[in-house]
């Protein structure tokens, strides 16, 4: 046989060997994958991080409205139009949100694990309200501390709902949780990390 058909075949085994050895690593199981637990905690530890922090105020007007109030703060405005002797009086108030993953319903059975692929179910979000009262201002009124603590918690709910109504919020949140995830269980060896609709339990197969 003549030496270049010998070299030419020579190279011909070796490019298949080398695919099939390439193809038998991206088929293989990640390698020293942590105990589902230990990498539960390990994505609660990164979701915790990536938790979206941010600063909110809302200016809540004492004078009686037209109409009723249909938004997320109506609540506020009706309390204060049927228990707030000043009507003209106005709030500004001030809180700080935590929107994150509710890692309360994160669990090893929201994992599914196929070789080196991984199928993660991501809890809801949830988010968490700190009102800022030594930034609040209350103007032109004579709240006593009892309404101004009803205040307080009506507009603590009030913030809570708009931010789980803001979808671009949310979907900023989340798309910061996935990206933190994925490129841990990449770390950890799996080479495709595929999120799927909450519950996974719900799911078939």
């Amino acid at each position: 046989m003549p030496p270049s058909l010998v070299k030419a075949g020579l190279m011909v085994l070796a490019a298949a060997a080398g695919f099939a050895l390439a193809f038998s690593v991206l088929r293989e199981e990640p390698a020293d994958t942590p105990d589902p637990a230990a990498l539960v905690e390990q994505i609660r530890e990164v979701a915790r991080l990536e938790t979206l922090q941010v600063r909110l105020y809302k200016r809540v007007s004492f004078a009686p409205e037209p109409g009723p109030a249909a938004t997320v703060w109506g609540d506020v405005v009706n309390w204060v139009k049927q228990s707030v002797a000043a009507k003209a009086g106005r709030a500004l108030v001030f809180a700080d949100v935590s929107l994150g993953l509710d890692l309360s319903k994160l669990t090893a059975e929201q994992m599914r694990v196929k070789g080196s692929r991984i199928e993660l179910a991501l809890p809801p979000l949830r988010a968490q309200v700190s009102l800022r009262p030594e930034d609040t201002e209350i103007i032109d009124s004579n709240l006593d501390s009892a309404q101004t603590a009803k205040l307080f918690e009506l507009a603590k709910t009030a913030f809570e709902r708009e931010v789980e109504a803001d979808a671009a919020l949310q979907s900023k949140a989340r798309a910061s949780a996935e990206r933190q995830l994925r490129a841990l269980l990449l770390t950890v060896g799996f080479k495709e990390v595929v999120f799927v609709p909450w519950p996974l339990s719900a799911r078939a197969g």
